[in-house]
């Protein structure tokens, strides 16, 4: 049986082939169903990339990325000069060491905002990134892991660990983000088999299933909160509502590597992704174990949406919206969707980080209240466009 490697080396041509039977097949299947035919539309939208495209269009995504991240660095409750930024940075660049670029600006931008800044994207990069592999193993437009409660559970279980703070070393720091991955793996297990029928996953079951889960967690972390001491209790309801404050360069790098090693790893199952959405017998008959690695890849899941959720308690709608908007501009290879997501997810959530720092500056809003009301809009017509193609 072909290993994922040996997935990932099929030729272009031959990768436009097998997709090009399979898209023959599948839509003749679907004109029977309205509902077939939105699946297939959603599912098979955009051609296979080539590999320079997929290079040109990550190298300048790259580019665009890491000018979001310096201009988001210059904007903040203390009004800093486009040429003092930009002299800061250059500093920086010359000297090669954040102790080295000096003066207020230098500590404001590299050890106050930079971290924040950074910490911003790696949280959206994962949150982007877990909804677009939701998203195709699911095979629904609208999976993501906070609307499915996968981000309730992972709260849940940093809020479990939260409660037993200093009672045990397996509430330690280092440790609490696998809390998150327990709780997240256990909410993603459930609301699949609440809403499996007959071997499928409709839309609105899903969503229903969502809410409820979700509903039933938010009480069980409620609940908890109130029996905490007055201080903890408010500072875990200011983490529930959703930041991406840092305390440290250490908490930064140590997020950092679960976001890295899981987004990769998603990105090496690319090739496999794009075979599952176009259905499981596809993907079998070309090798593919599918139970074993759809199993593999909701763990890394769960293991991405509880590292991150550990730190900035619950942001929605970017695994939702992302990769929404990622495919509408690119395709829906995954070769280049899954990075490409985890890029634009980044840099949606520093800025509506930077927003919701600067609207009511010197106070803050919670980044979570930014992304719901720019997701929330965008989810509801996402939703009312795939009810009116079912029809």
């Amino acid at each position: 049986m072909p290993r994922v490697s040996e997935i990932s080396e099929i030729s272009d041509s031959q990768a436009a082939s097998v997709s090009s039977v399979t898209v023959q097949s599948q839509k003749a299947q679907a004109s029977v169903s309205p509902r077939g035919l939105a699946e297939f539309e959603w599912l098979t939208a955009g051609a296979v990339v080539t590999v320079r495209r997929r290079r040109l269009v990550l190298a300048g995504m790259v580019v665009v990325a890491a000018l979001v991240i310096i201009a988001c660095t210059g904007w903040g409750a203390t009004d800093l000069g486009g040429g003092e930024v930009l002299r800061a940075w250059w500093r920086l660049v010359t000297a090669g060491r954040l102790d080295e670029t000096g003066g207020p600006v230098g500590v404001i931008l590299f050890q106050v905002r930079l971290p924040r800044v950074l910490m911003g994207f790696l949280i959206g990069c994962a949150l982007a990134a877990a909804g677009t592999t939701l998203q195709a193993l699911l095979r629904n437009p609208l999976a993501d892991p906070y609307v499915l409660g996968v981000s309730s559970g992972a709260a849940l279980g940093i809020t479990l660990a939260t409660l037993l703070a200093s009672t045990s070393i397996l509430t330690q720091a280092p440790v609490v983000p696998v809390w998150g991955f327990a709780g997240g793996l256990i909410a993603l297990v459930v609301i699949y088999r609440m809403a499996q029928c007959h071997g499928r996953l409709p839309i609105h079951g899903l969503l229903l299933a969502g809410v409820v889960l979700n509903a039933v967690l938010t009480a069980l972390m409620m609940f908890i909160t109130s029996i905490m001491e007055p201080v903890r209790s408010a500072g875990l309801i200011a983490w529930l509502m959703g930041s991406v404050t840092v305390r440290e360069w250490g908490e930064l790098l140590g997020i950092a590597a679960y976001v890295l090693i899981g987004t990769v790893w998603l990105w090496s199952y690319a090739p496999v992704l794009n075979l599952l959405t176009q259905g499981e017998e596809t993907a079998r008959s070309l090798g593919i174990d599918v139970e074993r690695t759809k199993k593999r890849l909701y763990v890394v899941t769960a293991l991405l949406v509880g590292a991150v959720v550990s730190v900035s308690g619950m942001i929605g709608f970017v695994g939702m919206v992302v990769p929404h908007v990622v495919r509408m501009a690119i395709g829906a290879d995954h070769r280049l969707v899954l990075p490409a997501a985890a890029l634009v997810g980044g840099m949606f959530l520093i800025v509506s980080d930077m927003v919701a720092r600067t609207v009511l500056a010197p106070s803050e809003i919670p980044v979570g209240v930014v992304t719901a009301l720019v997701g929330g809009p965008i989810f509801l017509y996402f939703l009312l466009a795939q009810k009116s193609r079912m029809v």
